[in-house]
Order: structure tokens, then sequence, then C-alpha cells
């Protein structure tokens, strides 16, 4: 199946007149000099800063899916845990090309609406950094392309991400920027050029905090463990990061959880790496993998998340690494119920609810494809009501009416920019 390429006429209207770049674009509020990791090595002589703290229930959801047509299985999934609170949303930016980096406003507009309709939900977006990014690209490519990026070639791009999402009603959205850096799946990996990547990344975010009404906040997060490259060789600062995440899979085949905290650049590097630089910490993935159906490392994880100073957290939820979706694992899904079951959540991640914006109409989605990974030609036309579904029930929370139609346009094979088997090493 392909992606259309929706147009929006009342989103095209509040975007066209802004999608230059301002002269001087900064690289980040309150800016000064990068903080250097490149010298940071584990388990560093001294004093560790405290690590564990009391038992408490951050934020959580899980990624059932990356497109607008996924929002009703979050309230599915939280009438599966027992009408539990999932306070975060989680989906990712396609990469096949610069306008999927731009955001779809029909995308974009009902992901915010879910959003918007409780003061405590987060919404939580994986951007690439480059396109095309699933597709192989020689470490030479890459190079060349972040220093591109870290010339301003493709500001203009996350300029106009930024607008889109202020606009349509998600300003205080959490974006997972470059995830995975450290690895070798996505093209904007770090390794062919760390200082590039940090420079191109701190340009992306001056650029995207340039725009009035934004309160985004920037996750770096990578693999656990070294990957391709440590990844304090590729944090671009602490100005540039407000949360320090980790995707965390069960694997290698015969780890154990105890590994997974004890390795280099493993969970306790990331909790003592986040402490000493005031910042919480996330984990914006994880799930089973590489040692099939083990519950152990599920209430492992659970109590792991609920001892630091977390920020959020969503299992990645289809086969094979979740519970919900996929039948394969029954002990582990039977365990994460038992954990998870009747949470009421968080208490509300923000004082008070971002203002609404006005959000121009957005087209009905198209139906709901059998994966999450949908491949399919989008089109829309006509009235219709957006499903904002609430955290327990599903229940519908905002309306819109759309008065053009959009046209497709065929573009390449899809991939919502997250791989339906991560590849890890």
């Amino acid at each position: 199946m392909r992606i259309g390429r929706l147009t929006l006429a009342a989103a095209a209207l509040l975007l066209t007149a802004t999608a230059s770049v301002p002269a001087g674009a900064p690289l980040g509020q309150g800016e000064r000099p990068g903080l250097s990791s490149d010298a940071y090595e584990p388990r560093t002589a001294g004093p560790r800063p405290p690590a564990r703290r009391p038992a408490h229930e951050p934020p959580f959801g899980a990624f059932v899916g990356s497109w607008d047509t996924y929002i009703p299985q979050i309230g599915r999934y939280a009438q599966w845990l027992g009408d539990a609170n999932l306070q975060v949303g989680h989906t990712y930016l396609a990469g096949n090309g610069w306008s999927d980096i731009e955001g779809d406003p029909v995308v974009l507009g009902l992901w915010s609406q879910w959003r918007l309709a409780e003061p405590s939900r987060m919404l939580v977006l994986g951007v690439p950094m480059l396109v095309p990014n699933e597709a192989h690209v020689s470490d030479g490519e890459v190079a060349k392309l972040l220093a591109q990026g870290s010339r301003g070639d493709f500001d203009g791009h996350f300029l106009k991400l930024a607008r889109r999402l202020v606009a349509l009603g998600g300003p205080d959205t959490v974006l997972t920027l470059g995830w995975e850096m450290n690895g070798t799946t996505y093209t904007h990996r770090c390794k062919p050029d760390p200082s590039a990547w940090k420079a191109y990344w701190r340009r992306i975010v001056g650029v995207m905090r340039s725009v009035p009404g934004q309160r985004f906040r920037f996750d770096f997060a990578p693999n656990r463990g070294l990957d391709a490259i440590p990844w304090t060789r590729c944090y671009p600062g602490d100005d540039v990061v407000d949360i320090i995440g980790m995707d965390s899979y069960d694997q290698p085949a015969g780890g154990t959880f105890d590994d997974y905290v004890r390795e280099p650049y493993g969970l306790q590097d990331q909790v003592e790496f986040a402490a000493r630089r005031g910042k919480p910490v996330s984990y914006p993935e994880w799930g089973l993998f590489r040692n099939g159906d083990n519950p152990e490392f599920v209430q492992r994880m659970v109590e792991w998340v609920r001892t630091h100073d977390t920020a959020y957290q969503t299992v990645t939820d289809y086969c094979p690494h979740g519970f919900f979706q996929c039948v394969g694992n029954p002990r582990s899904a039977a365990r994460f119920k038992q954990l998870m079951s009747g949470s009421k959540g968080a208490s509300a991640v923000s004082p008070t609810a971002p203002p609404t914006p006005t959000v121009p109409p957005v087209p009905a989605p198209s139906p709901v494809p059998a994966s999450p990974r949908p491949t399919g030609t989008a089109a829309a036309t006509g009235t219709v009501t957006a499903t904002g579904t609430a955290a327990a029930t599903g229940t519908t929370t905002a309306t819109a009416t759309a008065t053009a139609a959009a046209v497709p346009t065929p573009g390449p094979t899809a991939s919502p920019s997250r791989a339906a088997t991560p590849a890890r090493r």
C-alpha cells in the first residue's frame, strides 16, 4: 500500500505565509556551549548520585500504531487493563521524504485533539532527522547529509513541523528526535560524524524553539548499551535536551535484567548520567524480543521505571514485543495486566491544560488497516467526527468539520518510522 499526500486548505493558508526560516534562528534558548560528554565513562569514581526513589507511577502508555486511525486503540488498551489511565500517546512521523517530516495535518491534528481532551495527557512524537530514514544509506552519504543539516539546509522542514504542531494543538509535544541514533538502523544515526550530528540536533532544536507558543520537550533516546557507538558521544548538550531516554528491549538471547542494568551504557549508566544533569529519564520503547515470553523482564522493567525519576514510559505493543496485540506472550501479558490494571496514572503532567488553539478542520482518516504499519493510499472528504478517545473509556471527545477535499498523491512505499522488528545487535 502507498501513502497518499493529503492537503488541507485551512492549514495551508495558515502555514504558507510563515514557511521561511527566520534569519539568525537561535541554536537553543539560553544558548551556552553544549556540555561535552565525550569524556564521560560509565562507572566513574566518586559518589554516585541517588538513582532510586520511592515507587510511583509515571505517565504510561503504549505504541500501538503510527497513524491517526490507531487512536481508538488507546481506549481499547485502557479497557484491557481494567480501565487504566493511559496518559501517553506515542506515534511517529514517517521518514520517506521531507514532506513526512513536516507532518501530515490530518494525523497531527487528530493526535493533538486526543492530547487536548485531558490535561494530564502527553503526546510523544518520534521525529526522524534525515530522509529516507530506513533505506540502508551508506555511512559516507549519512555524513554528507549530517553536514548539510548542521549548515541549516533542512531548517525549513522542522520549522514547518513546529508551526504545524502549535497551530493544531500540540505545543507541548515531547519529541524523540533522531531516536536510536547510536545504532545502525536509521539514516539519522550518529556514528558517521558525531560532531555534525550534535551540531545538527542543536540546530533543529533552536529552529523549533523559535516558534511562538511552543513548549516542546526534546528527548534524547538511544538504544540501551554500546551498540554502534557510545551514546554519550552523541549527546548534544544540556541546553538542548530535556529528557534522557532509552529504548530497552529484552535482548540479547540469554541476557538477564541485571545484565541490562550493569552493562556499559545500560540502564544504570543512563539514570546516573541523567541525575548528574538534573534531568528525568524515559523509556519511549521497551518490550520483549530475543528471549521470548519473559514475565520476569516485564516485572523488572515496570519496577525499574517506577523507582527512578521517569518522565514517562511507553511499551511497544505489537509482535514480538508486546502483550495486548500479540497472543504469543501469554505469561508476560498476564504479568503486565497484574502490574498495570486499574492504574490511575500520574498526577497531571502540566499544572493547567495548554491553551486551546484555533484548530483547522480536518478530514476523516482512511479506514484502519490491519497492521500497525499502514501501507495504503489515504484520501478523505466531507464532514467527520474526530475520534479522540478518552484514556479509560475510549469515548469521543472532539469533533471537526472538513470543508475541503484531500487530494491523494501517490508516494513511496510507507514505512512509519518504526520498523516492525527493530534491528538490534
